[in-house]
């Protein structure tokens, strides 16, 4: 796996990161919500320049010129429901991508540490030969990624996988490389060290859903 961690370098992602780790700044969940988009447009941009392109000839009102275009078919597939306001920002810059959602989400039996993620919920269109993007604000454990990407091989192979993430913890990126292809992408904002028992990332910011739509029962 090809792992570009943007946060290390000096952009105004890092501006985004800090207001969505910010414990009296989230509490506005409209500006939690924008700041989670305008990291997936961040993410968005790196990520298509390692697309295929061609050079296709517009037609301007004073004549015609040569611009490299993007050839890749894309598909954006989020997991519900924390990854929609990421996946708004993906689509702003890919706006002609196919879309797919998947809902997972974490069984804690008797409310111990041990948990499973279960998948109830899939829509997507054929990936057969596409480039396939998968977008998870919180890349924790990596299980709900595995889950998703086992979902998915009902709907046919991609050429290509990227996946898109806000933070991860260094577990679930290794978790990640052993299950994905080795020529997957990940693209994310910001790495941290810790897990919790119960698999939340620390420091992180919380819960990524309940911060953008309210605390679920």
């Amino acid at each position: 796996m090809i792992v570009h961690h943007l946060g290390e370098q000096n952009s105004l992602l890092n501006q985004f990161i800090s207001e969505i780790r910010d414990i009296e700044i989230q509490k506005d969940a409209m500006r939690f919500r924008r700041n989670i988009e305008r990291i997936g447009e961040v993410l968005s941009y790196e990520l298509s320049k390692t697309l295929k392109y061609s050079k296709e000839t517009v037609t301007t009102p004073l004549g015609s010129t040569e611009i490299p275009l993007a050839k890749d078919r894309l598909v954006l597939c989020s997991v519900l429901r924390a990854g929609l306001p990421l996946h708004q920002g993906m689509l702003n810059y890919f706006d002609r991508a196919e879309n797919a959602f998947i809902s997972a989400y974490r069984h804690h039996p008797d409310d111990e540490d041990a948990f499973e993620v279960i998948v109830k919920y899939f829509a997507a269109p054929s990936l057969d030969g596409k480039t396939l993007v998968l977008s998870d604000p919180m890349l924790a454990t990596g299980k709900t990624l595995e889950n998703v990407l086992n979902a998915l091989k009902e709907h046919g192979v991609p050429e290509q996988i990227h996946i898109v993430s806000v933070i991860g913890s260094t577990n679930g990126i290794e978790h990640i490389k052993k299950v994905f292809p080795k020529s997957t992408h990940l693209w994310i904002a910001a790495i941290d060290q810790e897990l919790t028992a119960k698999g939340y990332i620390i420091p992180g910011l919380g819960d990524a859903g309940d911060l953008a739509f309210g605390v679920k029962l």
